[in-house]
């Protein structure tokens, strides 16, 4: 999941004024039922899911039976795919159940065998129809594109078939991807290793606070320590965590290039121009939404360092770092508040979105579509899942009445929003959205919710808190994860060329981008030497070019957000045509269809727009004073 962007939640009780404490549970079974999600809206009982499960085991062999017959003509086809959709279809129904039962108990050795009874089933039905695919690119776009004219019906399979047709030039011969495949048991190697590496075998250093305490520095502890108040324990924490990395430089580097030469390699075999253009075709992205996040980021870093000079007047210093940029501007807020309320008051913040909206989550609350209470056993965290099609998404909380319970249903519920509007305005096959997209629905939400408090709250203390902790969401994700996506760019193009790529180059060329991004040699923000090996610590750089998305999504969802609080003419029903859109079209297509072009600059500008009007009004409030 993408991180939180609202930060400060918990100044709604200022609002509310709740004094409620919520309550815990030692049990399941003591938690009231409208506090837990219904299960009998996917199956009645075990019985009832066994006999489903009976059924998708004799039918699977049913799939064999059209190989060989898809380009015979275009009823045939539409028979194979119809089948296969159904088989799919009632395959995510059926493993949804057991999901479910599982996470509110992972010790429940029973549910996990049902989980592992329908993987049995999963892999079945993958190898059954693994000839679609081979077999389609065979009949080849002309024929395939025919027959979707000569038989409307489809249609619901369009992008499903114009993905494989798409996908012809970098599909390889049926050997040739027998043997790419045999290299995923090669190719996690890299990630593996750097895993095992920092959580486990390193050496963790040890520092010894102002206080006398000492305390040893794993991952965790240190992204606690780096917020300290305390200057002189941050500069300690940060200098030792990362120069400890740094001794390493040499092992870490040895590792990420290795997963940058698998993706290179892949890149190349399959017949791509770049690393970029490989990892980004998954979901039809081109390179040019890509590129156009670091030029627009760039452009706007004046931005970002305004936004730097601001906190160092808000922390009272007169040289801001690097490792004073994780301080938080303000105390936090210990308040409570009971669920009643939480729902309540996300229904108000998200009414701009109107009825239909509205009803959708009353609904969810009401039948019980979450699972709220933290229990023994329970799964940690929290999601939302929309895989069984024909009833509606389940959302699992881990509910502790904190303000961070508040942001985790409301980004939670824009997931949910976006599942239930795809699955019943979308046929089967055109309902399961990119995720190039998915998080652009939640931190929405998320975005009206800040909007409201906004609007609610009058005191000058109370909308500084706000404000500063919007933009520390800002900070992190738009501008720290375009970073970390310009360096991961950066690092393949170096191996595409043939260029050396060490741990000390790597290190050498974090320095200088953290440097650009914060202003070093304006005297914005001192990026001291050691911040240079922070790319050792950061696991996404094994993720293949996904962080970027943390950035888009933001900046498309707070676009978004802008337009339908202006009351723009016409952007509720645009954005609408996102959640409704499934993959019915391209990520980017769904996107500009919605109301922004991802190609352009409109996004930023709203983006960068709302990030100064926040300034703007934090330094109103401190001229005050």
């Amino acid at each position: 999941m993408l991180k939180r962007l609202l930060l400060v939640l918990t100044v709604m009780l200022l609002v509310l004024s709740s004094a409620f404490a919520e309550k815990s549970y030692k049990n399941r079974n003591e938690v009231p039922a409208k506090y837990k999600w219904d299960l009998t809206h996917l199956f009645k009982d075990l019985q009832t899911w066994e006999a489903k499960e009976k059924e998708l085991k004799s039918g699977v062999d049913e799939l064999s039976q059209f190989k060989g017959k898809l380009g015979e003509s275009a009823k045939s086809l539409h028979k194979a795919l119809s089948a296969y959709a159904d088989y799919y279809k009632e395959y995510l129904f059926l493993s949804a159940y057991p999901s479910r039962l599982s996470d509110q108990n992972l010790s429940n050795s029973a549910n996990q065998e049902l989980k592992q009874r329908v993987a049995f089933i999963g892999n079945q039905f993958s190898e059954k129809t693994s000839y679609i695919v081979p077999e389609l690119i065979n009949v080849g776009p002309e024929k395939i594109r025919k027959f979707i004219k000569e038989l409307p019906e489809l249609e619901e399979y369009r992008p499903f078939l114009e993905d494989i047709i798409r996908q012809k030039a970098h599909t390889l011969s049926e050997k040739e991807e027998a043997i790419m495949a045999t290299t995923g048991l090669i190719t996690t190697g890299p990630h593996s290793i750097f895993s095992v590496f920092a959580n486990a075998e390193m050496p963790k250093p040890s520092v010894t606070l102002e206080s006398g305490e000492e305390i040893t520095l794993s991952s965790p502890v240190f992204g606690k320590y780096r917020a300290s108040k305390n200057r002189n324990d941050r500069i300690n924490v940060f200098k030792t965590f990362l120069e400890n990395y740094g001794k390493f430089q040499n092992t870490y580097g040895a590792s990420l290039v290795a997963n940058i030469k698998n993706h290179h390699f892949k890149a190349k075999n399959r017949n791509y121009n770049s690393c970029l253009e490989s990892a980004l075709d998954r979901g039809n992205i081109p390179t040019s939404v890509y590129e156009n996040l670091i030029t627009q980021i760039n452009k706007n870093l004046p931005i970002l360092h305004r936004y730097v000079e601001l906190k160092k007047k808000m922390l009272g210093l007169d040289t801001l770092h690097y490792y004073d940029l994780y301080v938080p501007l303000v105390k936090e807020m210990n308040l409570e508040y009971s669920i009643e309320e939480g729902q309540d008051y996300i229904k108000k913040s998200l009414k701009p979105m109107g009825k239909e909206y509205i009803k959708t989550l009353e609904t969810a609350f009401e039948k019980r579509w979450i699972d709220y209470y933290p229990t023994p056993g329970k799964r940690s965290g929290a999601y939302s899942t929309g895989s069984a099609y024909d009833i509606h998404p389940y959302i699992l909380l881990n509910w502790v009445g904190d303000y961070n319970s508040l942001s985790t249903l409301t980004h939670e519920l824009g997931h949910t929003m976006h599942s239930q509007l795809s699955n019943t305005n979308q046929p089967f096959m055109k309902s399961q959205y990119s995720i190039f997209v998915a998080e652009i629905a939640s931190t929405f939400n998320e975005n009206l919710l800040n909007n409201y408090l906004l609007k609610k709250v009058k005191d000058d203390e109370t909308r500084l808190f706000l404000l500063g902790s919007y933009l520390e969401g800002l900070r992190g994700t738009v501008f720290r994860q375009t970073m970390f996506a310009e360096f991961e760019w950066e690092i393949h193009k170096k191996i595409e060329k043939g260029e050396p790529l060490t741990g000390n180059v790597l290190s050498e060329m974090y320095l200088e981008l953290a440097r650009k991004y914060y202003g070093h040699d304006k005297g914005v923000c001192i990026v001291d030497p050691f911040i240079q090996y922070e790319w050792a610590y950061i696991p996404h750089f094994y993720y293949n070019f996904y962080v970027y998305q943390y950035a888009t999504s933001l900046i498309y969802s707070t676009a978004f957000a802008e337009k339908v609080m202006n009351k723009e003419k016409d952007a509720v029903k645009n954005y609408y045509n996102l959640l409704k859109g499934g993959s019915s079209e391209y990520p980017t297509d769904i996107i500009k269809k919605a109301g922004i072009d991802p190609f352009s600059s409109d996004a930023f500008d709203l983006t960068m727009s709302k990030m100064t009007k926040v300034m703007d009004e934090i330094e109103k409030i401190i001229s005050k004073k």
